[in-house]
């Protein structure tokens, strides 16, 4: 079984061993919730486990409920007018995709494909349940409030970069922020951005060529490497250091 049609397939859902406050407290919205509050969300999640290049939603279809990342990376696409992937987004550990359809007066479709690029365990909180327990939880509320803007926050920046700036800076840019993404803890070295060159390509929004020349340049200057379908940054410190030299 490929997508998640199979939210009630048993060999993928896993229960009350996985439905602890430890595992909650990784998601952005509950890591400050109180007990009280995280009580409500425990009754209501669901935890599944994805291989890599399993397909979890799709485009159009009718929206169950809201995922969030526990473990791995997913990439949220859609296609352009010619059947084009074009990747709208990367979500990783603490993430959550297809909020969207939350709170809408006629049935919801999902607004995007949402594909696993890492093994990984999502969490899953079925819409209607989801709703009920924000309209009665303004603790809640207020942090889905909270992340929600954060996001569209972030989708403008990077939208102002992709109409403003020259395929170098919006290429530096989008490294800069994939790699605070990626990079969870205080590393330095070797940060690995788990996309293949076309599907950052895609990202920047514009083609694998006018990338890889810019690659190419950072490869040349110890900046980064690529190798099995990723992009690493060698070292942190020398990459924001260039950042602000270039921008």
């Amino acid at each position: 079984m490929n997508r998640v049609e199979c939210l009630k397939d048993p060999h993928l859902a896993v229960f009350h061993e996985v439905k602890t406050e430890e595992l909650l407290r990784k998601i952005v919205i509950f890591k400050d919730l109180s007990q009280k509050s995280m009580q409500v969300v425990e009754k209501r999640i669901q935890s599944f486990l994805f291989k890599k290049g399993v397909q979890v939603i799709s485009e159009n279809d009718v929206a169950r409920g809201v995922f969030l990342v526990h473990s791995g990376t997913v990439k949220l696409t859609k296609q352009d007018e010619n059947g084009n992937e074009v990747i709208v987004c990367i979500k990783q550990k603490g993430d959550i995709f297809a909020e969207a359809c939350l709170f809408t007066n006629r049935e919801e479709r999902y607004p995007a494909t949402a594909t696993m690029i890492e093994d990984g365990r999502l969490l899953f909180l079925d819409k209607g349940g989801l709703e009920r327990d924000l309209y009665e939880n303004p603790e809640l509320s207020i942090q889905m409030i909270r992340y929600m803007s954060d996001n569209l926050r972030e989708m403008t920046s990077t939208l102002r970069d992709v109409a403003l700036l020259d395929v170098y800076a919006k290429t530096i840019k989008q490294l800069e922020r994939l790699g605070k993404k990626f990079n969870t803890g205080v590393n330095r070295w070797n940060i690995e951005i788990p996309l293949t060159v076309q599907e950052f390509a895609t990202v920047v929004g514009t083609t694998r060529e006018s990338v890889s020349r810019v690659f190419s340049t950072l490869k040349k200057q110890d900046m980064i490497e690529l190798k099995s379908r990723k992009i690493i940054i060698l070292d942190w410190c020398r990459f924001c250091t260039l950042l602000h030299q270039e921008l």
